[in-house]
């Protein structure tokens, strides 16, 4: 292998990096940036790696979820409390159903940047670049907010460090304590028809914590009663920030990417000869690889053993992202691949970004019926091949928004208008991620039975 730096990603071509026009304030915003404290540490990340090795053993579930985009406009703390609510409920669904820890890692904190189809904008006459993300330009269409601005990578590295710092203070400051689950529900997911189901869960386990109690084991003397580890994520795109964020930890001499405990690289940007898979080989994070209907399987694996050259369970999540028509098409191929090369990965169902259509009112949607269906469809193919689906990746919200149709409360088309709020893609609101969350926890413990079975036969 070539020697790897932290800067050798700039010989290789890239694609989905903004273009600055002021070279030189670039440089001076990231050789600042290079000053600033790291947003998270390289124990933290090893940690994570530990814990995802297990799910690549069919021991535990990774959970991934969050904004598409996170955006400045929207950065508020109840959105942050909201959204850590919503995922702490479908945790508790699927650890409860599951009978499965599972591994929470919010697309938080960090998830700015966006690849985009093209790389200027018509409305009218007017022309103006595509907007990339708050970390790069503004959403408003106007020559002065489309113009690429490194300073706006000041305010994102601020907004994730505040962003962590609250996500760590619920996480570890008893928010998360199981005694208080009934504070867990929304206002609006009370009026929900996921309400009763949630209400039943809060009961048996109540009535679970009140033995326990009874046996002398509560909060006060188990901590893992009342904590949680939550971990950030975002996709490592915008390679000159993730450069600048780049740090040598000093007790193992690794490098590792501070500004988040795990990164991916997008269906846009896994060229094997490419930047981003280049930069991503060099660090000590666990890497997610985005699988789309264009990934041959042994380009993946190559990727895969670039990336992993030790084979390490927990460093690779393979993020599936067909569309539920498209499923039994391209996955038995890529899983067989994988397997037959005896590579350790974690594999993870993204049922959004394959699902992605025009409304009959203009909107970008996504149907909740196909985002379900290509869970299922993920999980059958799973079984079938004898391996073990070990994750869900999707784009989610705590606010109460009109973005995907369909669920229990059967939003339509015409309801989109309402409250569609997202910068980027349509998300799923905390209604129909909680639902999504009941409805596949059957299918998670099935295929954590089945794959436990297949690995006891095989050995």
């Amino acid at each position: 292998m070539k020697k790897w730096k932290i800067s050798s990603w700039r010989n290789y071509p890239v694609k989905h990096i903004p273009e600055y026009r002021d070279k030189k304030e670039l440089d001076q915003v990231l050789n600042k940036i290079k000053t600033f404290p790291p947003l998270v540490f390289a124990e933290e990340t090893r940690h994570l790696k530990r814990q995802l090795a297990d799910v690549v053993d069919g021991k535990a579930f990774l959970l991934q979820g969050g904004d598409c985009a996170e955006s400045f406009a929207e950065f508020n703390p109840d959105n942050i409390r909201d959204f850590f609510k919503v995922i702490l409920q479908m945790s508790l669904v699927l650890t409860y159903s599951a009978s499965l820890p599972v591994i929470k890692l919010g697309r938080i904190a960090g998830q700015f940047a966006k690849p985009r189809s093209a790389p200027t904008e018509k409305q009218g006459d007017l022309e103006y670049p595509s907007y990339l993300g708050d970390n790069v330009n503004g959403i408003e269409f106007t020559e002065k907010a489309r113009k690429h601005d490194p300073k706006r990578l000041f305010r994102a590295y601020s907004q994730s460090a505040s962003t962590l710092n609250l996500l760590r203070a619920f996480s570890h400051g008893g928010f998360a304590d199981l005694k208080k689950v009934h504070l867990w529900n929304l206002g609006y997911i009370k009026k929900s028809p996921q309400a009763k189901k949630f209400k039943d869960l809060e009961d048996k386990i109540a009535d679970a914590l009140s033995f326990m109690d009874a046996c002398g084991i509560n909060s006060e003397f188990n901590r893992r009663l009342k904590t949680v580890n939550f971990w950030t994520s975002h996709e490592a795109l915008h390679l000159p920030f993730e450069e600048s964020m780049t740090r040598i930890d000093s007790t193992t001499g690794e490098h590792h990417a501070t500004s988040a405990h795990f990164v991916w690289i997008g269906d846009r940007t896994r060229q094997l000869d490419g930047g981003h898979v280049e930069y991503c080989r060099g660090i000590e994070n666990p890497i997610g690889i985005k699988c789309g209907p264009t990934s041959k399987p042994d380009e993946i694996v190559k990727i895969c053993n670039l990336i992993n050259p030790n084979n390490e369970k927990g460093k690779i999540t393979l993020i599936s992202r067909f569309g539920h028509d498209s499923v039994e098409k391209y996955l038995p191929k890529l899983v067989r691949g994988i397997k037959k090369e005896g590579i350790n990965v974690i594999w993870s169902c993204d049922p959004m970004h394959g699902n992605t259509i025009q409304s009959t009112t203009g909107y970008k949607t996504r149907r909740f019926n196909n985002v379900l269906k290509e869970v299922k469809d993920v999980f059958a193919v799973h079984q079938s091949e004898g391996s073990y689906a070990g994750g869900l990746h999707i784009e989610m919200t705590g606010q109460n928004v009109t973005e995907c149709t369909g669920g229990a409360k059967n939003i339509q088309d015409q309801d989109l208008s309402s409250r569609y709020h997202t910068h980027c893609d349509p998300r799923l609101n905390a209604d129909q991620a909680l639902e999504l969350a009941f409805l596949i926890s059957d299918e998670i413990k099935k295929n954590s039975s089945y794959s436990k079975n297949a690995i006891q036969a095989a050995s």
